[in-house]
């Protein structure tokens, strides 16, 4: 995966993760949509830290 792909990538992930933790409502699946929200930041900003090929 080129630094681009990884780069837009990572972007659309952060993204998905700020929408999940913005939407999550105040409810035991909530609580799962904010955990999940939580994780896919995680993985975005890992994403985007990574240097080198893939």
């Amino acid at each position: 995966m080129t630094t681009k792909n990884r780069r837009i990538l990572a972007v659309f992930i952060i993204i998905v993760g700020a929408l999940l933790l913005l939407f999550a409502p105040e409810s035991p699946g909530g609580i799962v949509l904010l955990v999940v929200g939580i994780a896919i930041e995680i993985i975005g900003i890992t994403l985007e830290k990574m240097k080198g090929g893939g």
